[in-house]
């Protein structure tokens, strides 16, 4: 088993930057992908980014491309997420997730094998 573990969310202007962190413990593999989704209030759950651990391969959602950078710190078990230029519309809960098919980090997440507990993301106008 896999447990997943978020920080780094809070309050910010547009505009502003935002580091989200997750750790993972238990259980740990090589051949996990990890990676982050988002769901807004109203609204489904979306695929943001998601980075392999034994390749380093990362992919983004197009509305984060250029903004949001995913990295990982092998050592510590632990992905981050560093958000730029952050815009109202980025207002949602973050979720880290783990799977051993990367090919699940896309659309709603539904066969994501473990997931945090989710992070709040808040940008003001």
């Amino acid at each position: 088993q896999v447990q997943l573990v978020e920080s780094g969310g809070g309050l910010v202007q547009a505009g502003g930057s935002l580091r989200l962190s997750c750790t993972a413990s238990g259980r740990t593999f090589r051949s996990y992908a990890t990676g982050w989704f988002r769901q807004a209030p109203g609204k489904e759950r979306e695929f943001v980014a998601v980075i392999t651990w034994s390749v380093g391969i990362t992919r983004y959602s197009d509305s984060v491309k250029g903004r949001f950078t995913i990295s990982r710190d092998n050592a510590k078990n632990t992905v981050y997420l560093q958000m730029n230029s952050l815009k109202p519309e980025d207002t949602a809960v973050y979720y880290c997730a783990a799977d051993t098919a990367v090919f699940a980090f896309s659309g709603w997440g539904t066969n994501i094998d473990y997931w945090g507990q989710g992070t709040q993301v808040t940008v003001s106008s």
